[in-house]
């Protein structure tokens, strides 16, 4: 038994000092904080996108002695898309737009397909591609696609100034 304390009337307000307390709505409250935070790490792994950064990174084997090999670049401008090959000074092709920003996507399709009829891209599946600002994301998901539909299945997004290939602007 707990000790008691004195009311003072005589003995017979006499109280018990130990008090139980109610953790029921404590585990409540844990068990919906749990679930949340379970939900909650699962939908940000689904929700991520998994980026591959183009080039060489600091964990890379680095081969001084081969030539790199050839990428096709792809920039996308607000006025035109421009299509080149790193390593060729004269291999740009500049594909006008359609007018009123629509691109011009079954002439970029032609010249993709060309590229990977070449024999040094005929067995490869990258490309990197890259927008200016003024670039709408539906147009650089277009142009993925794009990409993907002639064969290109390794799609890099980059940086403009990454670009193997530089273009006049």
């Amino acid at each position: 038994m707990g000790a008691a304390i004195d009311t003072g009337e005589g003995g017979k307000g006499k109280r018990e000092v130990n008090v139980e307390l109610n953790v029921v709505p404590f585990i409540d409250l844990m068990s919906c904080l749990t679930a949340f935070l379970l939900v909650t790490a699962v939908w940000t792994n689904l929700a991520q996108i998994s980026i591959k950064p183009k080039g060489i990174g600091r964990d890379a084997e680095k081969m001084l002695d081969e030539e790199p090999p050839a990428n096709i670049s792809v920039l996308l401008t607000k006025e035109d898309m421009w299509v080149g090959v790193s390593g060729l000074q004269g291999d740009r092709q500049q594909i006008k737009n359609l007018g009123e920003g629509q691109y011009d996507w079954e002439a970029f399709e032609k010249v993709l397909g060309e590229l990977k009829q070449d024999a040094r891209f005929s067995r490869r599946q990258d490309i990197e591609l890259a927008a200016e600002d003024e670039v709408s994301y539906e147009n650089i998901i277009a142009a993925m696609d794009s990409a993907i539909a002639s064969g290109f299945r390794d799609v890099g997004y980059v940086d403009p100034q990454s670009l193997s290939v530089r273009f006049k602007q």
